[in-house]
């Protein structure tokens, strides 16, 4: 069962839940993540959600998002979601948003989350998985920025809230400063290795 783990108010994990029926008009609180992924050039990966998928089908949103396991620092979940959704390796990965909370609906189906944001960027180029991406595109920041608060392209709640939040630490994403691990969700601090979440490991 893959499962998604539940959160109280302070962001503490209070039991699982299977994922496949966690999302539902009255989904519980529970820990997740967003990933924006750019390339050599600047460019960001916008990602279109599988027509297939049971939440939020079709809609466009960040390049991969996804839940950390029991046990599983975030920073991994991170990369393990990048190469199942988008079978791709990443290179740096930096926390830059670790509070970031969002509710939001769409036909009777609710998404209840504590949801840091996290800079990351290409290792290999996308190769998408049609089980839950429909497409992909590789776009100017800028660009993504304007058409995402426009009434064009429909663009998932939580990648409009996080743009508001993102677009607040500058223009240039990999000058973004890392965020302070000690604001995560107290259940995403507890699987954290020693030093900063979020950034390469040693190798």
């Amino acid at each position: 069962m893959e499962h998604v783990i539940l959160l109280d108010e302070s962001g503490n994990a209070t039991g699982l839940a299977d994922k496949g029926t966690v999302h539902t008009d009255s989904t519980p609180l529970h820990l997740a993540f967003s990933c924006y992924i750019f390339d050599s050039a600047g460019r960001f990966l916008v990602s279109q959600r599988a027509l297939s998928k049971k939440t939020w089908p079709g809609i466009w949103t960040n390049s991969v998002c996804g839940h950390p396991a029991q046990g599983e620092a975030i920073a991994d979940a991170v990369r393990r979601r990048a190469a199942h959704e988008l079978g791709m390796t990443l290179d740096e990965v930096r926390l830059v948003r670790p509070a970031f909370r969002y509710r939001a609906e769409l036909d009777d189906v609710v998404e209840n989350e504590m949801c840091p944001v996290f800079y990351a960027t290409a290792g290999s180029e996308p190769a998408p998985n049609p089980d839950e991406v429909e497409a992909v595109r590789w776009v100017p920041w800028v660009e993504f920025v304007g058409s995402a608060s426009g009434d064009g392209i429909t663009f998932s709640p939580w990648c409009r809230l996080q743009i508001e939040e993102l677009t607040g630490l500058g223009a240039d994403p990999a000058r973004w400063p890392a965020g302070d691990p000690a604001d995560l969700p107290p259940a995403a601090r507890a699987a954290e290795p020693a030093g900063r979440p979020g950034q390469p490991a040693s190798r």
